[in-house]
């Protein structure tokens, strides 16, 4: 069954899916923006789960439960040193492992946001070629993954999104000879 995508506005961690994604810091402290709002909504928790966790390399994951929140897991992706801002290879290196966690806990649903440009300052246009690019390779390959949502906060997040996706599944045209 080939995995379906989907690009909507809204809640991340109102989700009813089996992981959602985190954009962390290494450190895994989750005081601002979606990590704050996990916190807030899952449940001290997951902050308790983290500090035994951290600190994390750039680029690494880890996982712990949801709390209260409808997902099973969060997948915490470390973007971003504290103080620091993301780059294109940080959100690289945190996407194929967020992937790569998803397969290793059989996830069959994840929802993640735009990884790294709230607090993390990096343009939503580029994380947003970035990150459907390295779900829509992995995605050719085997996966235990059937449905991707990519949940974002605004409009502008949301079109940087489907005006990626469109490109990056646009079927190449036949030249005119």
């Amino acid at each position: 069954m080939p995995t379906k995508i989907y690009i909507s506005k809204g809640d991340l961690t109102d989700m009813p899916v089996e992981a959602i994604v985190n954009p962390a810091n290494t450190d895994l402290l989750m005081d601002s923006g979606v990590s704050a709002a996990i916190r807030r909504k899952g449940g001290e928790r997951i902050q308790e789960e983290c500090e035994r966790l951290a600190p994390l390399r750039l680029g690494a994951t880890a996982v712990t439960t949801a709390g209260n929140l409808k997902a099973l897991f969060v997948i915490h992706a470390a973007v971003i040193r504290p103080g620091e801002k993301a780059t294109a290879e940080s959100i690289k290196l945190a996407t194929r492992q967020i992937l790569f966690r998803a397969e290793e806990k059989t996830i069959k649903s994840l929802a993640l946001p735009a990884i790294g440009t709230g607090a993390a300052g990096f343009p939503v246009e580029e994380c947003a070629q970035i990150v459907l690019k390295a779900v829509l390779e992995h995605i050719k390959i085997r996966t235990s993954l059937e449905k991707v949502h990519f949940v974002l906060d605004d409009d502008a997040a949301l079109n940087a999104f489907e005006e990626a996706f469109r490109k990056l599944t646009a079927r190449p045209q036949a030249s005119a000879a």
